[in-house]
């Protein structure tokens, strides 16, 4: 379990999420899952999750596949779930190349 803190921005609205990450399902070299939740106030919460396969791909190279999903209440989610599901998908890319991009070097 790790504490996080995510700042963003779903239109007009701009939040501070605090909470929990954890990783469950672990099968090393394999899969794993990823799971959040978090509060921000007055603007609501969020959870969400993605299940993560690592496949090789050659002497040097691992293939990370994921499919995510996210839950928000609150205000925030009064902003309607096109916006809010392109923003989650626009968050979790980001999260993941950040990743491979630390990990990769």
């Amino acid at each position: 379990e790790m504490a996080a803190t995510v700042v963003v921005k779903i239109g007009p609205i701009k939040a501070t999420f605090n909470g929990e990450v954890t990783l469950k399902n672990l099968k090393p070299p394999h899969s794993y899952t990823i799971q959040g939740e978090g509060k921000g106030g007055i603007a609501g919460f969020a959870k969400g999750g993605a299940d993560v396969t690592l496949t090789e791909d050659g002497p040097d190279t691992t293939v990370l596949k994921y499919a995510a999903k996210a839950d928000v209440g609150g205000k925030i989610a009064q902003l309607g779930s096109r916006l809010i599901e392109s923003t989650s998908k626009k968050l979790a890319g980001q999260f993941f190349s950040s990743f491979g991009e630390k990990v990769g070097g």
